[in-house]
């Protein structure tokens, strides 16, 4: 039985790792449980699957949970004590990191420092400490199980494969709800046409992300510390019906593709269970009925948040911290329908330009910079500053 903690339970990823779990309750027993601040959820989970502990991240939300939960006994933690006490629970061997944004990032190191193999689906935390991330992992001997639906493909690719053999990695993306659209398109969409993504059914955030194809850019410098390659070697390619996961190319020439359908409970359930595979109910891809797959080549015009990735990777040190940060801070003022949609990735060339990089950086420093990115950007927007 594998025993799992679970950070981010009630977002889209927690919330489809517990149909899995539900799918085989024999195999698994959930350890802790822990989320931000939807205690409805997290009441109905806790009550539902009984874990050892519980946290959620905002104070006022925890005392509220563990006055409604005293009959069960549970106990509440809060804030990143608290969800550091989560992810090092004594008896979980999994960690499943799904809450989105830096938040992730102590509690994953904690959780590796202890020996614990982690599904990785917060792609922050290779984002911006990468560098720290798989040297730990490699030290504690822990697997890292991308659960990014990209990622768990490449890793899906590479089974029986040598790392040292790739050539090139075929990051597919479909393109999002604008694909085709020019800038001036695009200047004055709503939030509700960002949300509407054709394929995949996400978090408000990482579907914004995928509406200005920064998610493609994150999952670029993530998938360089994954599989150990150079950013040179990654080539996003937009492949609009989402069949295509992603794919590797070898020195040989040879390509292996993952293929499927937009479904994120599989590679969930391909990082729950590796090295094995289980039954997924589902629709499955029908070769019978499916007439072509089509391949175009990214808008880096109009979608300037690949291009942007490229270069903070590139430059490395804080400044993917810089991008990210940026891009976390805009996305939700734009979810508050305080910004227009391309002032998110200008918001983000604003901050990178003003950045004095760190090289190296601890994790202090990293999160030292999410702070001074914050406050560069909150001082513009309260300046007035457009962007666009």
């Amino acid at each position: 039985m594998k025993k799992l903690a679970i950070l981010g339970s009630t977002g889209s990823i927690g919330t489809q790792t517990l149909e899995v779990v539900r799918n085989y309750r024999e195999d698994f027993e959930i350890i802790t449980l822990a989320a931000g601040s939807n205690i409805d959820l997290l009441e109905q989970q806790l009550r539902e699957f009984q874990p050892k502990l519980v946290c959620v991240y905002k104070e006022e939300a925890a005392k509220e949970l563990q006055e409604r939960i005293q009959d069960t006994g549970e106990r509440v933690v809060t804030g990143m004590d608290g969800l550091m006490e989560a992810a090092v629970a004594e008896e979980a061997d999994i960690v499943v990191t799904a809450f989105v944004g830096m938040i992730g990032i102590k509690p994953t190191i904690e959780a590796i420092k202890a020996g614990k193999d982690i599904a990785l689906a917060n792609k922050e935390t290779l984002v911006t400490a990468g560098h720290i991330i798989m040297p730990l992992a490699r030290e504690k001997n822990v697997k890292i199980l991308p659960v990014d639906s990209e990622h768990s493909a490449i890793f899906q690719c590479l089974n029986g494969e040598k790392r040292s053999q790739i050539h090139k990695i075929l990051l597919t993306a479909s393109g999002g709800p604008f694909r085709g659209y020019t800038r001036e398109q695009m200047r004055d969409v709503t939030v509700e046409q960002a949300l509407q993504h054709p394929n995949w059914s996400m978090g408000k955030k990482i579907t914004i992300d995928s509406a200005t194809m920064v998610n493609k850019g994150l999952e670029v410098i993530e998938a360089k510390w994954l599989f150990d390659v150079e950013l040179e070697q990654i080539q996003p390619v937009v492949q609009p019906q989402s069949l295509i996961h992603s794919m590797v190319e070898f020195e040989d020439g040879a390509i292996m593709a993952q293929l499927g359908t937009p479904d994120m409970k599989l590679p969930i359930q391909y990082a729950l269970f590796y090295p094995d595979r289980r039954y997924l109910p589902g629709k499955r891809v029908d070769f019978t009925e499916l007439t072509h797959i089509d391949f175009q080549i990214p808008d880096r015009k109009n979608f300037a948040g690949l291009d942007l990735a490229y270069q903070a990777g590139e430059i490395g040190g804080t400044m993917p911290t810089v991008f990210n940060a940026a891009n976390e801070y805009a996305v939700a003022r734009f979810l508050n329908r305080e910004i227009g949609f391309l002032e998110i990735t200008d918001s983000i060339a604003y901050a990178m330009e003003q950045h004095k990089v760190t090289q190296d950086p601890t994790v202090d420093q990293i999160l030292e910079t999410e702070r001074e990115v914050d406050e560069l950007l909150k001082a513009a927007y309260a300046n007035k500053r457009r962007f666009s």
